[in-house]
């Protein structure tokens, strides 16, 4: 039973997020809201431990069309970066907020950019694509991520110095529209440059949050130099292009990692 401490330690943190959130907010749906991330991905990595080739696919059909749908499009909560801004300006530490400093800005603390491999709704979708091994060298085109970052920021911010009516509204619009236009996007630069993960490179904003404190990520990849044969694979097959037999911090796309583990399993001396 050793093998399925990290999924159980996972459910356990998860779940202590759940239950402290529940008990200082007085909202039963902070409850049920985390507990079921938890299970998702507890699952996921459980069933990757049993080998089952789309362990990780089930959890991110599982969270993303949780939060797509049911939190999205159902309870017309806005989860993209916009939301984040919008509950952050009215002084409201709610829904998106909530989910940001959880899943993007201190959860990355211990699991890196795994939100992006697991969670993202976005992601879940260009992962369909038959592009998943980048068939073409990565650009420098990452500056990009921070112009939509600002832009979003600044979409928000006028809309409270307008003071916007109904921005309620406004927010859900907003995030049915972003969604349509970040899946048009994604699709079109992943058939473009040949690499389905493209549009988290260059253009994704909720990056911006995540790559810093990845850099300080306490659940890593790390490579058994003694049996590794430098014969590329792990390369080879990473949607990121993380050059995953460098330990260092330093190393190159080192905050890229999105913790999908195909380095892993393609690795023929079990070094990872």
């Amino acid at each position: 039973m050793k093998k399925y401490l990290l999924p159980a330690l996972m459910l356990v943190i998860f779940e202590t997020v759940a239950v402290a959130l529940w008990l200082t907010k007085d909202n039963l749906f902070y409850l049920f809201n985390f507990s079921y991330i938890g299970i998702s991905i507890a699952l996921g990595i459980s069933l990757y431990i049993r080998e089952y080739k789309y362990a990780r696919r089930v959890t991110q059909l599982l969270v993303g069309c949780y939060m797509l749908v049911y939190l999205g499009l159902i309870r017309n909560e806005n989860m993209q970066i916009e939301g984040f801004w919008y509950y952050l300006f009215t002084g409201v530490f709610e829904a998106a907020t909530i989910h940001y400093v959880v899943a993007k800005i201190f959860g990355p603390l211990l699991f890196g950019r795994g939100w992006c491999g697991y969670a993202c709704w976005t992601a879940m979708v260009l992962d369909f694509l038959p592009y998943k091994q980048p068939k073409r060298p990565r650009k420098k085109l990452g500056w990009i991520r921070y112009i939509t970052f600002l832009l979003s920021l600044a979409f928000v911010a006028a809309l409270f110095i307008w003071h916007a009516a109904d921005m309620e509204r406004i927010m859900f619009l907003s995030f049915v529209v972003g969604n349509l236009l970040y899946y048009a996007v994604g699709i079109a630069l992943a058939f473009c440059l040949k690499d389905n993960r493209a549009f988290c490179k260059y253009i994704c904003p909720v990056t911006v949050f995540l790559k810093p404190m990845s850099y300080f990520s306490a659940l890593r990849i790390r490579c058994d130099k003694s049996r590794c044969v430098s014969c590329g694979r792990c390369r080879q097959v990473c949607p990121m292009d993380v050059d995953v037999t460098d330990n260092s911090r330093k190393k190159a796309n080192g905050t890229e990692c999105i913790l999908c583990l195909e380095c892993v399993k393609s690795c023929p001396k079990k070094a990872l």
